[in-house]
């Protein structure tokens, strides 16, 4: 398992090993004890699972507040897209900035995206299929967003605003300069 530090304090990319042979291959898409080994120790309690059927869905930038914040570790089953996360944690030196990473089916990475980041990705191919873990249930009630192509946050989506499919509660979503973040940074992670 190769673990990749970011620019983001928190936010990891993890690539579990493929062992293959003429069959295809196996691989372990999660093992507590190996991130574990390297401070990653977290208690998942809910997978999820989207299906995007054109390319340039956006979805996010989510989060969820406290106390029902999660931890998020994604992964793509099929297909490809660009994943983001975004640090909305105040007083964080990194507060606004992102960090990128393509997911697909072939290279099997994952992002590891912690509570205090909203996070978002964008498809880059037909029928791609998004799979993730978090650490608290869903809870409606404590959802946050912000503007996915918001100039602040100089993210590269690789699409244009008019070629992005989007739900109609991300077409209206705040801006970094409107959101009050529920979140505090308590020093360095990872």
């Amino acid at each position: 398992m190769l673990i990749e530090l970011t620019s983001l304090s928190g936010v990891v990319v993890i690539t579990p090993s493929r062992f293959g042979d003429h069959r295809g291959f196996f691989s372990e898409s999660y093992n507590k004890a190996k991130l574990a080994e390297h401070g990653i120790e977290m208690t998942f309690v809910q997978d999820n699972h989207s299906l995007s059927d054109t390319v340039g869905t956006v979805r996010g930038l989510h989060f969820q507040a406290p106390p029902k914040a999660q931890d998020k570790l994604v992964r793509c089953g099929k297909g490809r897209l660009y994943d983001v996360a975004v640090d909305i944690r105040k007083g964080s030196p990194t507060y606004g900035q992102s960090f990128g990473v393509e997911l697909s089916f072939e290279n099997g990475k994952q992002l590891l995206v912690p509570a205090g980041f909203a996070h978002g990705f964008v498809t880059r191919e037909p029928g791609t299929e998004i799979i993730y873990k978090c650490t608290d249930d869903y809870a409606p009630q404590t959802e946050g967003a912000l503007l996915w192509n918001d100039p602040a946050l100089n993210i590269d989506w690789g699409i244009g605003n008019s070629e992005a499919v989007l739900s109609d509660k991300d077409k209206i979503a705040p801006k970094l300069a409107d959101l009050d973040s529920p979140f505090v940074f308590e020093g360095a992670a990872l």
